[in-house]
């Protein structure tokens, strides 16, 4: 921390301080649907205990936080009280040139006195840089306050920065014993209306959503956002199609945002009739070929679409897919919902996963969030 020629304005406040920064958080769970591939950030800006500008940025290329905070304090009449006032941000100011300028020079333009944020930027051309340039000009800095809660609104784009992959979500849908479908493979629907337009949501937040070959030649899903607005951000469709089996019919081909095949196929014809419906083919060879399955390579799979900026992935596929993501520890959420019935012993079972021997062995779980949503249970689960 150091002091700067403003700051002297400026009586720190541990209660206002949280309530500042808590406000951020919730202008910053705004742009959840709208920022890919860039980070969730709210700001808000304190004159002594009064909020004299508040902003969040809402699509990727527009506005920063910050900058969207600063001309909102200037329309209101605030511009003369910026200098020495207390920027709260969700994130690190970056401090690189970007699709808009460093946010840090638009603070230090504006005379701030002090700059609080909750964590620092993953992004190694910002991590630290923009706290020190806002302390070279003279700006006392903090760092940490309410971290936890602003590391859950980009958990996506932290783990793609740290570990070179996306945050894996894996939705199901499941009866009161764990089943998703019967043996016939009928689904639909085991969880009601209000359950389905949750979904929506967490497709539209999530940076691509991706299944298996099985639930496309099964369900024929369209695996797109249907929220009203006139803007909605499409994330990209991943299917993962070993022999290159999609028809090009298929409603997942359909409509607007990208389409991505991954396989490990030599069809020519097929891919050149996939391309020309406008669907990205890439083809991922395999270290160990295994003519028996239909699983690619998963860790290879997510890494690529951590290269194209993929932050959250949101997994809607079958048993066999949904149970290799879990049993190769790449599944980093459960979003569970159970539906009110029972579909006993033949139906089919919520992943597929290798027989136990031992009981230590098992895949173990912890909740971090239940909700009803209509006549459904929303569990959220994380593994140990």
């Amino acid at each position: 921390m150091s002091g700067g020629p403003h700051a002297a304005a400026v009586t720190p406040s541990i209660e206002r301080d949280r309530r500042a920064m808590g406000r951020a958080l919730e202008l910053a769970a705004r742009g959840l649907e709208t920022t890919h591939p860039n980070p969730r950030v709210g700001c808000v800006i304190l004159k002594g205990d009064r909020v004299i500008g508040e902003g969040w940025h809402e699509w990727a290329g527009e506005a920063h936080a910050e900058v969207a905070a600063l001309r909102a304090a200037r329309a209101g009449g605030a511009a003369e009280a910026l200098a020495g006032a207390t920027a709260y941000v969700t994130l690190e100011p970056c401090s690189h040139q970007g699709r808009t300028p460093p946010c840090a020079d638009a603070l230090i333009e504006a005379r701030m006195g002090r700059v609080v944020f909750a964590m620092q930027d993953p992004d190694p051309r910002v991590s630290g840089r923009g706290a020190e340039r806002l302390r070279r000009a003279g700006i006392e800095v903090e760092s940490g306050l309410m971290e936890h809660e602003a590391a859950e609104l980009n958990v996506g784009y932290i783990k793609r920065l740290r570990a070179r992959r996306p945050w894996v979500r894996v939705k199901l849908a499941a009866s009161l014993d764990g089943r998703t479908a019967l043996a016939s493979g009928a689904s639909r629907w085991i969880t009601g209306e209000d359950a389905r337009l949750d979904v929506q949501h967490w497709r539209a937040r999530s940076s691509a959503v991706l299944t298996g070959i099985g639930t496309i030649l099964a369900d024929d899903p369209r695996l797109d956002v249907r929220l009203p607005g006139e803007r909605v951000r499409q994330p990209t469709r991943v299917v993962l199609d070993r022999r290159l089996r999609t028809p090009v019919d298929a409603r997942v081909n359909g409509g607007p945002g990208e389409v991505w095949i991954f396989t490990d196929s030599e069809d020519v014809e097929r891919r050149r009739a996939l391309e020309a419906k406008g669907v990205r083919v890439e083809r991922l060879e395999r270290d160990c070929p295994d003519p028996a399955g239909d699983t690619l390579d998963l860790r290879r799979v997510l890494a690529r679409l951590a290269e194209a900026d993929v932050n959250e992935l949101h997994v809607e596929a079958g048993a066999t897919l949904a149970g290799a993501l879990v049993h190769a520890r790449l599944a980093d959420e459960l979003l569970l919902y159970v539906a009110p019935i029972l579909l006993g012993p033949q139906a089919r079972p919520l992943v597929d996963l290798p027989q136990l021997l031992d009981l230590r062995d098992a895949s173990r779980w912890h909740i971090v969030e239940t909700r009803l949503v209509g006549a459904d249970l929303r569990i959220r689960l994380r593994p140990h």
